[in-house]
């Protein structure tokens, strides 16, 4: 008689540069489903883990906000299509994890979806309804246009699961931005596994960055990095907000806030735009 096979237990990784890395620090914390079943062991992100997500950041930074805000749009719409294919599989996680009804769960996950289809369509459209043509009074035009702030830092909310993670990172991605993510502290198993959807989505190493850990510990670095060009709240903690915006007056970096469950809008996009404006002499 065979003794009966044991499955391969998943190791949790953070998604840094576009690979699955261990915490440096080689600690792990428990994630446990509402009820109190544990489910699993993720990394605790650390200080150096911080350094290193930034580091990759600001190496993809300038390659993507030079590809063409058409192909942007691609590869979140990409992006989208490969949240769909695995839709079933997150939602069953998001069930467990958070105790919910399956279909609850679907329909979150088919929400991010259509988050993501809504900000891919938004990446090359943002030049027209940004952008300006000023009268000015003399033989010259000002030509406004957008450009993306940088590296921002992203404090996903607890819940939801997916959606919350999606609905943050989408729009600094759709102007062109790069993201250091911080995933939900309570529920961080799916914010992980967004990680394996990114890496069959053709993002670009370093675009998208995520750690899992505690926000205490990884928030300092995080907010307080020099090399951070803006860092979006959307965990709807107002403590922490006041926290983070400290960090990023010491820094001189932009601070939001955000709803991810909101309807998804230009607004949410607007806070990591930067609107470069350029004169030209009139006939030339």
């Amino acid at each position: 008689m065979t003794a009966e096979r044991k499955p391969v237990a998943k190791t949790h990784k953070l998604y840094v540069d576009g690979a699955f890395v261990r915490s440096e620090s080689g600690r792990h914390l428990p994630a446990n489903a509402d009820d109190g079943v544990h489910l699993a062991n993720v990394p605790r992100g650390s200080r150096k883990d911080v350094r290193d997500a930034v580091r990759a950041a600001r190496k993809a930074a300038g390659p993507w906000a030079a590809r063409t805000a058409y192909n942007r749009g691609q590869i979140l719409y990409r992006f989208a299509e490969a949240l769909e294919s695995r839709a079933d599989e997150l939602a069953a996680e998001a069930a467990r994890a958070g105790g919910i009804a399956r279909r609850a769960a679907r329909a979150e996950v088919e929400t991010a979806v259509d988050a993501a289809v809504h900000y891919a369509g938004w990446t090359d459209k943002l030049h027209a309804v940004l952008g300006s043509v000023n009268p000015i009074a003399g033989p010259f035009l000002g030509l406004s246009t957008p450009e993306p702030t940088g590296v921002i830092g992203v404090l996903a909310p607890d819940e939801p699961d997916v959606l919350g993670l999606v609905g943050a990172i989408l729009p600094p991605l759709a102007a062109g931005n790069v993201v250091v993510a911080v995933v939900s502290e309570r529920r961080p198993l799916l914010g992980l596994h967004l990680g394996e959807v990114l890496g069959v989505a053709d993002v670009p190493p370093g675009v998208v960055n995520l750690l899992s850990g505690l926000r205490s510990e990884l928030v300092e670095p995080l907010a307080g990095h020099r090399d951070l060009d803006g860092i979006l709240d959307a965990t709807g903690d107002s403590e922490l907000f006041a926290r983070v915006g400290r960090l990023g007056a010491e820094t001189v970096k932009r601070v939001a806030r955000l709803d991810p469950t909101a309807v998804p809008g230009l607004t949410a996009i607007e806070p990591f735009v930067e609107i470069k404006t350029a004169w030209h002499p009139v006939g030339t």
